[in-house]
């Protein structure tokens, strides 16, 4: 078998060039890169084909939705409060309407946004819980405080979408004590998110402009 050696050598000889060293001519990565094991054609790990790595259907979803503080002693608010950034109070009920002229909303989720429920048990009822994670495009994983009435934390809880028109206004939750999905359907408000409103911006920045003026103007 030629080798790169002898064809290095025998093509120095042909065009009649003094001795050289072969080695030196030999580039490192050709031998030392040829590898017996490799044959022509596909590798046999090219028989994966994409779908092979498409996301496993809702109905697949293992949830690990567990009570993390048992003796929290939070209601919903101040939990969602301070996981979201979203600075809200007063009962969930009002967070909706209450978000209006602060904050950006949508009705569709988003990770860090506060989703809102509504008129469970009576119209002065409401819930909020933290997006944590986007599943699919009608599952979601929220954190919330309170669900079971205890003043808890629980935390990796799906929620799904069950509305007739995949519009995320209508949702089951995941119920942990007995680790199936809730038979109860709530109703949603929408998302609220941690993006100020631009409108609430330009007035923080005028209030801002008119300070910075008047101390100016006293000193």
């Amino acid at each position: 078998m030629l080798t790169t050696r002898t064809i290095l050598l025998t093509a120095a000889a042909v065009a009649g060039l003094p001795a050289i060293n072969a080695e030196a001519l030999t580039p490192l990565s050709t031998d030392l890169s040829i590898d017996p094991g490799i044959v022509d054609g596909p590798s046999e790990h090219a028989t994966l084909a994409p779908s092979a790595f498409e996301r496993q259907p809702d109905s697949a979803y293992e949830p690990i939705a567990r009570i993390t503080n048992r003796r929290a002693h939070l209601q919903c608010v101040p939990f969602a409060r301070a996981e979201s950034g979203v600075d809200l109070h007063g009962d969930a009920y009002t967070w909706w309407n209450q978000a209006a002229d602060r904050y950006e909303r949508a009705n569709t989720p988003e990770e860090g946004a506060v989703l809102v429920l509504h008129g469970y048990n009576d119209p002065n009822r409401g819930h909020v819980a933290v997006v944590k994670e986007i599943v699919s495009p009608r599952m979601i994983i929220v954190d919330h405080a309170n669900w079971l009435n205890h003043g808890e934390i629980t935390r990796d809880v799906p929620v799904r979408d069950v509305s007739p028109n995949n519009d995320w206004s209508q949702v089951q939750v995941w119920y942990v004590p007995t680790r199936q999905w809730g038979a109860r359907t709530y109703d949603v408000q929408g998302f609220i998110l941690n993006v100020v409103q631009p409108a609430r911006q330009a007035i923080a920045q005028a209030h801002v402009q008119t300070a910075s003026a008047a101390i100016k103007a006293a000193s």
